[in-house]
């Protein structure tokens, strides 16, 4: 029997909340999260409630008890799991798993890697209909390529069979690095200052192409990239936020590992999802069992 689990990811932009205070893009993204579930469609066209969602930068989310958190999972009909905080900065930076209860049965969840990575790295061993999975959820360094890398290296295990895990696993995130689908961008068009974020730097100083090894890694340990599997092409989900950065990038991933197959893979891409956040939500729909 074919079990069809659908998932989703979001960075929200300093948790939708603004310098002044204004709450509104915040609110709004509980709205559109609600709506993802329909865009992340079955093989016969048919979309549905999220199963599992990961959120990157709660920021200031740890406020009066997690209040907005549990706002949020409770729009959604979803169970929000232990968050995990930024190890660099003020502490006041989070990333979470949502799950929806009655259907995904949490076995066990785990921050990994604490104070290896500049956010985070959630870990859940969760379960539907008797398939066991596991989810990944992180949000790796803006900084550079080299953290990423580092970073990336903690989440090749999950890539294969590995003692004490699922055979099978999801990584969703924010992961900073260019998709393999993304062509090397016009530099020019993009300030100076930020290219240590994101190219390869040489020994001199010098800049190189861009720096896709964390990426790349993941994928030569086993990860597959659903946009290899599905026919139709994503939108980028980053590239319209910033005046000083419009080069169109897909920042943000699902990969996949064990027989999962994808189904769909889409970016969220309307007016409203653009006005809420510097990132677009991503969903991909996968199916798990013996006719998948």
């Amino acid at each position: 029997m074919t079990t069809v689990l659908r998932f989703g990811s979001w960075n929200l932009g300093n948790g939708g909340i603004d310098p002044d205070g204004e709450e509104t893009r915040r609110k709004n993204q509980i709205t559109i999260a609600a709506g993802l579930g329909a865009q992340a469609k079955d093989s016969s066209g048919n979309g549905g409630e999220l199963d599992v969602l990961a959120v990157q930068e709660l920021t200031h989310w740890d406020e009066r008890g997690w209040w907005r958190l549990h706002e949020l999972a409770d729009s959604l009909g979803m169970t929000a799991l232990p968050p995990v905080t930024s190890h660099v900065g003020d502490g006041r930076n989070h990333l979470a798993i949502l799950c929806r209860p009655g259907r995904v049965q949490v076995l066990r969840h785990q921050d990994v890697g604490r104070g290896a990575f500049h956010h985070g790295l959630a870990r859940a061993h969760l379960a539907v209909e008797g398939h066991e999975f596991t989810v990944l959820a992180t949000h790796l360094a803006w900084t550079d390529g080299d953290t990423r890398l580092r970073e990336a290296r903690w989440m090749t295990d999950n890539a294969g069979t590995f003692p004490g895990q699922p055979p099978r696993a999801v990584l969703l995130g924010d992961l900073n690095c260019l998709a393999q689908q993304d062509p090397e961008p016009d530099w020019t068009n993009v300030p100076r200052n930020m290219h240590p974020r994101y190219r390869t730097v040489h020994a001199d100083g010098s800049f190189g192409p861009a720096d896709r090894r964390a990426l790349r890694v993941l994928l030569n340990s086993g990860w597959t990239d659903p946009q290899t599997v599905v026919r139709e092409p994503r939108k980028a989900t980053v590239g319209y936020w910033y005046k000083n950065e419009p080069t169109p990038l897909h920042l943000d991933h699902a990969l996949t590992a064990g027989d999962f197959r994808p189904l769909s893979y889409v970016t969220h891409d309307t007016p409203e999802a653009r006005a809420a956040s510097d990132h677009l939500p991503i969903t991909l729909t996968t199916a798990i069992g013996a006719t998948a």
